[in-house]
């Protein structure tokens, strides 16, 4: 018996010298258990979204070996664990924190050396006790090349070597590839090196529902189309991927909100063990340039599934806390509950002792509460809780970064498989974009889509407007599909995109110009007041430039100009548009636009005059 492997996303290693001593034939016998869940207020378990998640199949388990399995050889000190964090960061000096652990057969002094590319190199003997020893030790690197989010600037990596050697021999050699960067976060306004980034993101899942089967490409893909939406930032969503993901994002320019493998509720039996994993995930992926966020729980709040999903549930599971009446779910938020005031605290404090160079969340989705100033807001205006209209009254009160959800499409299959088995979620469509409107499946699928695009733009627009006054950012929900299902995500499992993922592009473009967005409709004669911004990304000031609106109806227009400068990294109010809307009914169309010297950009919005009803 060599040991226990609880814990997925980290690999267990093993003394086995002795073993191979005895014999000359070896067979490794490895007994795999991932029990079902079926109490899953109370999951015993630590595999996130993989046993708990209306986005895969609730059917399917993920029990199995998804990683290499080896056999390596090193001399009499071993280095058993090597944790690389980048303390400090500038343009004059650069400061790595090296943590290691040494596992000697026997006492010795050993020495060892770390290099950093060809920048950097500290050397140190240190005497070691037979078993295992913690060494820890700091790097400089003077005058560096910083790493920067692709949005900021290039992404230089440097090679780190951490070598052993015992008398003269080289014992145990580790590598690690890093960046040197600073992040910080205050009131959830993240700053890189110093440079205030707000934060356009999106949730993802696993890349693939069976993560071992992904391939290097399709973690490249992933970054690559998420770059190309105007993103800054992917949430990995409520699990750890694999390795190729952070190499993608290190190299790429991608920021990553890290979570813990946690998802709605559990029992009291894993703090302990959470805790233990905390320490792994830094030990794993401290090293990562691209990883800005560690967060320990998603929705502590909630604890089952959603009522399509109840096949797959013991009887009488909860609803998450997104779906419930509002009372019920202001009342999970408020109260203290074991999950998010003693485990979530537990996670938190594991994670800052561990690695105090990044920010760290105790639970993600949870209001401000008595004891708390809350984290990010997961807001589901248009898909669960009223009218997506409602958004921008919402966020006058409940400002910070936000998570938010779309609207679902659903292919011509049978409504209960896809309710049990393909995450679709009928009662939901039946609300927003009931199919008894339309008379064929293609029209209802476009509805479906257009819908979801219009509530990925407008929440954009919202919250890009509050930019830094307050909010930090935010994070779409979702980004890809990890198997072919009726979900939020603005791509499907083969990355084929929904008008979403233009909506998602458009709207997190680095310069756009918005207005408040105009009433579903107005009555002949009723005042119209909308303001005018435009909001950039850019580091630099745009000079010179020049806003222009339209209002148009059959049979008349009105138009509007400004002329002015756009501060750098801004948001800035050019106008109102102040009009009268015609007596006439039939459609309303609004068209901006802005243009400098090397920018334009347009948008548009629809409304319509309609006459009250008599």
């Amino acid at each position: 018996y060599l040991g226990v492997t609880e814990g997925y996303f980290f690999p267990h290693a093993f003394e086995v010298s002795a073993n191979l001593r005895d014999r000359a034939e070896h067979l490794l016998a490895v007994e795999v258990a991932c029990d079902r869940q079926t109490d899953r207020t109370a999951k015993r378990n630590l595999t996130g979204v993989f046993q708990h998640w209306d986005c895969l199949d609730p059917d399917w388990n993920p029990g199995g070996i998804w990683r290499p399995v080896r056999i390596e050889e090193t001399g009499p000190v071993r280095i058993s664990r090597l944790r690389v964090l980048c303390a400090e960061a500038s343009a004059d000096s650069a400061v790595l924190q090296c943590t290691a652990v040494l596992d000697a057969a026997e006492a010795a002094t050993v020495q060892v050396r770390t290099t950093v590319g060809g920048a950097a190199e500290h050397v140190q003997d240190t005497p070691l006790a037979s078993g295992e020893n913690t060494v820890t030790w700091r790097v400089t690197v003077e005058r560096p090349d910083l790493w920067w989010p692709h949005a900021l600037g290039d992404q230089p990596l440097y090679d780190v070597a951490v070598e052993v050697t015992v008398e003269g021999e080289l014992s145990h050699r580790v590598n690690r590839r890093t960046g040197l960067r600073q992040v910080r976060m205050r009131n959830w306004i993240a700053t890189v090196n110093g440079e205030r980034l707000f934060l356009k993101g999106s949730n993802q899942g696993p890349t693939r529902m069976e993560l071992a089967e992904a391939t290097a490409d399709d973690f490249e893909r992933d970054t690559l189309l998420a770059k190309e939406a105007g993103l800054d930032l992917l949430r990995v969503h409520a699990h750890v991927s694999r390795p190729e993901l952070y190499e993608a994002a290190d190299r790429h320019g991608l920021l990553l909100w890290q979570d813990m493998p946690l998802q709605w509720g559990y029992s009291r039996s894993v703090r302990k063990q959470a805790a233990r994993q905390a320490r792994e995930l830094v030990d794993l992926l401290g090293h990562h340039p691209s990883i800005a966020i560690w967060c320990g729980h998603n929705e502590p709040v909630s604890s089952g599934s959603a009522p399509e999903r109840r096949s797959a549930d013991a009887p009488g599971t909860p609803t998450p806390a997104r779906s419930r009446l509002p009372g019920r779910a202001i009342a999970a938020q408020q109260l203290p509950t074991w999950n998010k005031t003693v485990l979530d605290r537990s996670i938190k404090r594991a994670l800052e002792r561990s690695d105090s160079t990044r920010p760290v969340v105790a639970h993600s989705g949870v209001f401000p509460h008595v004891g708390s100033g809350g984290t990010d807001t997961h807001v589901y205006f248009g898909w669960y809780h009223g009218n997506e209209r409602d958004f921008p009254r919402f966020c006058a009160a409940v400002p910070q970064n936000a998570s938010f959800m779309e609207p679902e499409r659903w292919p011509a299959l049978d409504w209960e498989t896809l309710g049990r088995t393909r995450a679709l979620q009928k009662d939901q469509f039946d609300k927003h974009v009931a199919p008894a409107g339309f008379p064929t499946f293609d029209a209802w699928r476009a509805a479906t889509q257009a819908y979801q695009a219009d509530v990925v733009r407008f929440h954009i627009e919202t919250l890009r407007r509050l930019k830094y006054r307050p909010s930090g950012g935010f994070a779409q929900f979702a980004f890809a599909d990890s198997y072919p299902a009726v979900t939020w995500s603005v791509l499907d499992h083969l990355r084929v995109p929904k008008a979403g993922y233009q909506a998602l592009a458009a709207a997190c473009a680095p310069v756009i110009v918005v207005a408040d967005r105009p009433a579903a409709s107005y009555a002949p004669g009723a005042s119209i007041a909308l303001d005018v911004h435009v909001v950039s990304d850019l580091r630099t000031p745009i000079a010179g430039g020049r806003v222009t609106a339209r209002l148009t109806w059959p049979g008349g227009e009105h138009g509007w100009a400004w002329e002015g400068d756009v501060p750098a990294d801004g948001c800035v109010r050019i106008g109102t548009i102040q009009a009268v809307a015609p007596e006439a009914p039939g459609p309303l169309q609004l068209d901006l636009a802005f243009e400098a010297a090397d920018v334009k950009t347009t948008n548009s919005y629809a409304s319509s005059i309609t006459p009250p009803r008599r």
